[in-house]
């Protein structure tokens, strides 16, 4: 079975609303645990999924069945994940990961779940994140388990790859920048240097189960939020919905602030359609939160 990749409501979804106040209030009683998704780094130059110009309208990301069962489907993503982690390993927080860090500095939060693999909300400054889907900056190996820096990897590949240097046509949310079956010509793979395994990012693709017990600590955080404040996510994927749906069974208001409809709207007392780096520095404005220009860095 492939993973689910779109949405398409079966019914009209509600209309979304400018006005940002539920989120000031919330944020103004603490306890709010946040849910980010794509489209909060759009700002960063990392594009997302399924808003406009998102990249399944080119792309189908990289399943787990593939990755594992085929050689060719490997030598594909590692070329272009390599070629991508050129740009994506050089992206920075915008606005709305430096509000979130610094909601969290005020003790407004009760902890940040994120569903992005770019390490943003951490280089931002906000601390305790669950990484959802893993962090693109760490490798392991799939036969003992070996854990490398994805800097390390990426040196190894140079090595193996001399010259390789093709021209993408553009970049994806996981850090896959598109090349076609040409520019990816022979690249080598290269194996893990422990054991000589078969090397994946850690990251959580699609078609693979989330750890449990990453899964089972989100629910925990779900249960103690006074609200939960969905960013920049379309929710499509159960990972993410999951919480949503926990939430809104438990009475646990949730907030969403996205552009687009989403597959938790029902679920939601309001969907705030604003661009996500405006709004959030705007809700800290209001509250008296000072928010990093990112001139300084986190702190």
């Amino acid at each position: 079975m492939r993973p689910t990749l779109s949405w398409t409501s079966a019914e009209e979804p509600p209309p979304a609303t400018t006005d940002l106040e539920p989120v000031v209030e919330a944020l103004r009683g603490g306890g709010v645990l946040v849910l980010s998704g794509a489209g909060l780094s759009t700002e960063s130059g990392i594009p997302d999924y399924r808003g406009e110009g998102g990249s399944l309208s080119r792309h189908t990301p990289m399943t787990y069945q593939d990755f594992t069962a085929d050689a060719s489907a490997r030598r594909r993503y590692w070329a272009r994940s390599h070629l991508g982690w050129r740009t994506f390993g050089r992206a920075r927080p915008n606005a709305g990961h430096r509000a979130v860090a610094a909601f969290g500095q005020r003790g407004l939060l009760s902890g940040v779940i994120t569903q992005n693999v770019d390490g943003l909300h951490q280089a931002a400054g906000s601390a305790d994140v669950v990484d959802l889907h893993g962090l693109l900056d760490r490798v392991v190996c799939l036969s003992c388990g070996a854990f490398s820096p994805r800097p390390e990897l990426a040196l190894r590949l140079e090595e193996a790859n001399e010259g390789f240097a093709p021209v993408a046509a553009s970049m994806n949310p996981d850090g896959d920048a598109d090349l076609t079956d040409e520019q990816v010509g022979d690249f080598r793979v290269v194996p893990c240097a422990v054991c000589g395994g078969i090397l994946k990012p850690d990251v959580v693709f699609f078609g693979e189960a989330v750890p449990p017990q990453r899964v089972e600590h989100c629910r925990e955080l779900v249960r103690g939020a006074s609200t939960l404040l969905v960013l920049g996510s379309s929710l499509t994927v159960m990972s993410g919905l999951r919480f949503v749906r926990q939430a809104d069974r438990a009475g646990v208001p949730v907030l969403i602030v996205n552009r687009d409809p989403t597959r938790g709207d029902r679920h939601a007392l309001t969907r705030i359609g604003l661009p996500l780096g405006d709004a959030l520095t705007t809700a800290a404005r209001r509250l008296g939160v000072p928010v990093d220009d990112g001139t300084t860095g986190p702190g």
